[in-house]
């Protein structure tokens, strides 16, 4: 019945690829309908502010996608992906002109931690001797019945809590708002429940996995999947936008890689009103301000460290990040907002012309918001690196409405699919997770568990749901 079975993808973004390939590994045939010219949805590389100069569009370091316990599964080295992996997955300075450099082995990490290195070792190094265990069960369903109990259990220690509470493990200063940092990729604020969640997943990663950059751009690991997917007879139909669900209804199943308000805006009758109804509860998360830069030379750190680092935090102390992400689950734009910065040409030639470099930055913004941080942003930058703006050749400043208009997905610049509190974990994005109202149509984008992150995980789950109820 398999081979006999007609599936269509909507969206070609990481899930909804890797639906795509779950889907034809199992021998059904499959198409992949994507709106854009170009297949990826955030895991997309483009010349943005001067020609010769590659930025990613959206995502940039991958941690969870060379951890992916799916994507890794795949030979996708074989169609062209490398990861490059820098000296040190972190950075993060501070005003003294030092920094505190997050190492890739975790014992090493630990003896530059000094006083905290027991602490921390404590925090992650369970977690990222036994990843091949972890990964698969903090990347689906939090309501699943874990495989793992016991390191369930002692993650969940932790992770229920806030970042403030487990900050408080430690006694420097530095180690404390490097955990800060890593909470921040939450989008929560720091003393909200789960947001020690995300620092410590993001802190087992880098060294159980490290946070690789992908050579040549994100589009190298969006082009490694669709030659994949290729090989298994899936075909990828870019500049499709699918306006209706009734113009696909032909087809036996149904993987949307969309989020909850394009599947309401698409679903017509093909749903019930009562799914629209829970579907209309779904609550977005903040957006995010983006620049790229063309620049002229490396970030002049002051902290020499952070050229070891692919990535960069900016934000200061615990209590300045802290400021900042309450300020913006608020409503608000930080004064001083903490910023994600990635500096792959150092690490990978091929970003840009000899000599010169790119740089991709962001910070949170209340969702939708039109405030422009371009100065706020800056300000930040040449705080640790003095003379960074003298470097700029060229930026490309997105606000969420400009992220939104490349993506769709990214409501309100929302790179998360949506809020990822108590709630929304739990049930995402509704207590059906990937089902519907109707037994053809699934959704499989990051509105649903495991949620945000370059994994695949979201699309495989779904896929794998589908199959079972084929």
């Amino acid at each position: 019945m398999a081979g006999n079975s007609k599936v269509c993808v909507i969206g070609a973004g990481p899930n909804g690829l890797a639906a795509a390939i779950v889907l034809a590994q199992a021998g059904l045939r499959v198409d992949v309908f994507e709106a854009q010219p170009t297949a990826g949805g955030s895991v997309r590389s483009m010349e943005l502010t001067l020609p010769g100069f590659v930025h990613d569009f959206g995502s940039a370091v991958y941690p969870l996608g060379v951890g992916s316990p799916f994507f890794s599964s795949l030979p996708l080295e074989k169609h062209g992906l490398e990861w490059i992996h820098s000296p040190a997955p972190l950075a993060h300075p501070f005003d003294d002109g030092k920094a505190v450099v997050l190492e890739r082995d975790v014992e090493t990490a630990a003896a530059h931690l000094g006083s905290d290195g027991k602490a921390w070792q404590k925090l992650v190094q369970p977690f990222a001797e036994h990843w091949r265990d972890f990964a698969p069960e903090v990347l689906r369903p939090v309501l699943a019945v874990p495989k793992h109990p016991f390191l369930m259990a002692r993650f969940g220690m932790s992770a229920l809590l806030s970042a403030k509470i487990v900050a408080r493990r430690f006694q420097l200063e530095r180690t404390r708002a490097l955990f800060a940092g890593l909470a921040a990729h939450s989008f929560l604020a720091m003393d909200e429940p789960l947001s020690s969640a995300f620092g410590t997943l993001m802190a087992v990663s880098a060294h159980a996995v490290g946070w690789p950059i992908a050579r040549g751009g994100a589009q190298s690991i969006t082009v490694a999947l669709c030659r994949y997917l290729s090989t298994l007879g899936g075909r990828v139909v870019t500049s499709s936008c699918i306006e209706s669900l009734d113009s696909v209804a032909d087809y036996d199943l149904i993987l949307c890689d969309i989020t909850p308000r394009q599947l309401l805006g698409i679903g017509g009758r093909s749903l019930s009103v009562t799914y629209k109804h829970q579907l209309e509860r779904f609550r977005y998360g903040p957006g995010v301000f983006k620049l790229d830069y063309a620049l002229s030379a490396p970030i002049p750190w002051q902290a020499s460290e952070c050229a070891r680092a692919a990535t960069v935090h900016i934000g200061g102390t615990f209590d300045e990040i802290a400021a900042s992400e309450k300020a913006v689950r608020s409503g608000e734009c930080s004064e001083r907002p903490f910023i994600l910065l990635a500096q792959p040409s150092l690490f990978d030639a091929s970003r840009a012309p000899a000599g010169k470099h790119t740089a991709w930055a962001y910070c949170h913004v209340p969702n939708g918001s039109k405030f422009d941080m371009l100065q706020r942003v800056e300000d930040q930058i040449e705080r640790f690196a003095p003379g960074f703006c003298r470097t700029i050749l060229a930026r490309q400043v997105s606000s969420p409405a400009s992220i939104e208009n490349m993506n769709a997905n990214l409501v309100g610049g929302d790179i998360n699919g949506g809020v990822i509190d108590m709630r929304q974990m739990l049930f995402r994005p509704t207590r059906k997770l990937y089902a519907t109202s109707s037994p053809k149509i699934y959704i499989c984008s990051s509105s649903t568990p495991p949620g945000g992150g370059v994994h695949g995980m979201c699309g495989y789950h779904a896929a794998k749901l589908a199959l079972s109820r084929l």
